[in-house]
């Protein structure tokens, strides 16, 4: 009994520690946001934001450590693959949008994002195979946009 006793001690104050080390919640500002349709634009508010943009929802649980770490780390890691509140960094190099394009279209199309874990915290941001399939649209549509305009030499226009 006495080393359990130790051992939810030792876990408790383990706990109390881990509080130390905190993480800032940013939202930085929003340069540039995606210019995409209605429906998709929707879809990407409502299941892909919080992690790929700069209008993350920090929730109550992103402040108790460690899962307060994971979120820090998700919604970094998110920001610096794809920032729908950046959109505008991408749009001026068409080599960079395209790659976050087709980013996206995998991700979306292999059922990667958003990520297992996350769903069952954020119902939300369940994709249904129509907003699957919206999304995929709309991107091979920007692709199709990038293609003339690199064939030609001229900046392409990204946006709708």
């Amino acid at each position: 009994m006495k080393r359990i006793k130790t051992l939810v001690l030792a876990a408790l104050l383990i706990f109390v520690i881990a509080q130390l080390v905190r993480f800032k919640h940013t939202n930085p500002p929003v340069t540039g946001d995606v210019n995409a349709p209605p429906q998709v634009a929707a879809i990407l508010h409502r299941a892909c934001y919080n992690c790929h943009s700069n209008l993350t929802k920090w929730p109550w649980y992103s402040e108790v450590a460690p899962v307060s770490w994971l979120v820090y780390h998700d919604v970094s890691d998110g920001r610096h693959h794809v920032n729908f509140s950046t959109w505008n960094l991408y749009t001026s190099d068409p080599r960079t949008l395209a790659n976050k394009l087709k980013h996206i279209k995998k991700e979306v199309s292999d059922d990667d994002m958003p990520p297992l874990y996350y769903r069952p915290m954020h119902p939300n941001s369940h994709l249904s195979a129509a907003d699957r399939q919206a999304i995929v649209n709309w991107v091979d549509g920007e692709l199709a946009k990038l293609k003339p305009a690199s064939a030609s030499g001229a900046a392409p226009s990204a946006s709708k």
